[in-house]
């Protein structure tokens, strides 16, 4: 049981890590693209305020522990299948360059595992479509809408006055917004790994009830803010360069239009993918100023990740389940 529940919580935290640096992308892409920061100083300034943002609990860590599958039901080898299957997913999109969601990855692995342990009814139906499916279909549009009016406005705003004003008043501004972005990617994203770490010490009897420990929260602070300060660079260079050319007042448009769809989302407990809201987001502003500006097969490869996520790591959760069990490995 003890090495059980170690093998969770290392786990645990190490997806935390790989959550960090894949998505570090997310909080620094746009900032990068249009150099308003030098890649280190902005991976750096990410890292500190995703710590930060990790330590404010929003209801998204509750989520994950007690809205996704019976708690009661959950064992110690779900969980660690759930979590295994989340860091598989995330190492194989990494490597290729293909900005997925960590989120969705560990719902998947999570949702697999259990299905696999105890069949469709130990999963609460309504909380997976509450709170993950319709969010994961509408918060990307709600950003890319959001975006799209923000810059329409600036672009109103802007057309009478000198473009060096644009140019040195956003790229103070962005700076500003890219903190913003970097706490509220804190604030939800590391919720999820506390989240998974609780329900597995419950799971273990290690916990009365599936409430957050104060120690697993500045845990997955912690190494949250040190996944993110190493960087993720080959998906930065997707987010950054591939979808549309940024300059400083659409990386505001987009960082403002993104961190407030993700903080809403993170008070109404809905673990929403950080890298949908930037990649829609962006994908928002770039539209603003013309359909032909966005390099539209990048966004179309990353609604093909993001449809690919969920079931894809449901089902290496499912199969790790099936081995651990044939194995004989319970707990």
């Amino acid at each position: 049981m003890e090495v059980m529940i170690v093998l969770i919580v290392i786990l645990g935290l190490l997806f935390d890590y790989t959550n960090g640096f894949h998505d570090a992308a997310n909080v620094v892409s746009t900032v990068i693209a249009t150099r308003v920061l030098a890649p280190v100083s902005a991976i750096v300034m990410a890292g500190v305020l995703n710590f930060i943002g990790a330590t404010q609990i929003s209801g998204v860590a509750q989520t994950i522990a007690t809205g996704l599958v019976e708690a009661s039901n959950a064992t110690q080898v779900v969980v660690l299948c759930a979590v295994i299957a989340a860091i598989a997913w995330n190492l194989l999109t990494w490597y290729v360059g293909i900005p997925s969601s960590s989120s969705y990855a560990l719902i998947g692995g999570l949702l697999g595992a259990a299905w696999a342990h105890q069949g469709i009814q130990t999963i609460l139906w309504r909380g997976v479509i509450g709170k993950v499916i319709i969010p994961m279909v509408i918060s990307p549009l709600i950003g890319f809408a959001l975006a799209f009016l923000i810059m329409k406005g600036l672009y109103f705003y802007l057309r009478h006055r000198h473009e060096k004003h644009g140019q040195d008043v956003f790229r103070h501004l962005q700076i500003g917004s890219a903190c913003f972005v970097a706490l509220s990617h804190g604030l939800n994203d590391a919720q999820k790994s506390m989240g998974i770490i609780t329900l597995g010490l419950f799971a273990g009897g290690y916990l009365s009830t599936p409430t957050i420990p104060l120690w697993v929260i500045m845990a997955c602070a912690v190494v949250m803010g040190l996944g993110t300060a190493s960087g993720g660079f080959k998906i930065i260079k997707t987010m950054a360069f591939s979808i549309t050319k940024i300059e400083p007042v659409q990386g505001f448009a987009a960082e403002a239009s993104a961190s407030c769809v993700i903080l809403t989302a993170s008070f109404l407990g809905m673990p929403v993918s950080s890298t949908q809201m930037i990649a829609g987001s962006i994908t928002g502003v770039g539209t603003a100023k013309s359909t032909r500006a966005v390099q539209w097969q990048v966004p179309q490869k990353m609604v093909l990740a993001w449809i690919l996520t969920l079931p894809g790591a449901g089902l290496v959760g499912a199969l790790a389940y099936l081995l651990a069990n044939a194995l004989g490995v319970r707990g």
